[in-house]
């Protein structure tokens, strides 16, 4: 039997395949990194559990997270949102997701691409923790405080340090599982190089 990060057991299948498939693996791609940006700041204050089972009621609210098409979103959009029960119908947050996509759009104007921005702040090469035990585990670092700020200062909302934390340990830019985490050597493995060089 395959170990585990302990967060990830007896939650659902669902959860389960997000952590064995997903959490921890390198994004390179920009549409990846924006649907992170818009589930994990609509989890600030909520479950990851939460958040993921709402993955789909996302995907069709937010124009199979699409940048281009959510930046265009109006109040008529933003009401119709509120009253989605596939989504957490937080206004403050939809309108934020709104946002952030016009910013993430400016990002990706002046860098290239999102991704090439944000792997910036790890100096292109994955930061790779060996934690024995969950409660190692941090909810931010210096690195997520950094990216945090950033990220404010360019207009972004809902990107605090603990959010943005999140954001690089599921995007792969730092890898948490656990040194006895099966996933933690295929993750380190998974990272061959930035496209862009």
């Amino acid at each position: 039997m395959r170990e585990r990060c302990p967060w990830s057991l007896g939650v659902s299948d669902e959860y389960q395949a997000y952590h064995d498939e997903e959490w921890g693996l390198p994004v390179l791609d920009d549409p990846t990194h924006f649907e992170f940006l818009v589930l994990e700041s609509a989890q600030a204050g909520l479950s990851w559990r939460t958040v993921l089972h709402k993955r789909e009621g996302y995907r069709k609210a937010f124009a199979g997270f699409d940048p281009l098409r959510v930046a265009r979103f109006g109040d008529r959009e933003v009401d119709a949102l509120v009253s989605d029960p596939g989504i957490i119908r937080n206004r403050q947050k939809i309108t934020a997701a709104v946002n952030n996509a016009a910013r993430f759009l400016d990002v990706r104007e002046k860098f290239g691409s999102f991704a090439r921005y944000i792997w910036g702040f790890v100096d292109g090469e994955p930061v790779v923790n060996h934690w024995r035990e969950q409660h190692e585990v941090p909810a931010t670092s210096p690195l997520s405080d950094r990216l945090s700020v950033d990220l404010k200062a360019r207009g972004f909302k809902f990107v605090g340090s603990t959010t943005m934390y999140s954001h690089l340990q599921a995007c792969g830019l730092i890898n948490d599982h656990l040194v006895n985490c099966f996933r933690h050597r295929e993750c380190q493995e998974a990272f061959t190089g930035l496209p862009w060089g």
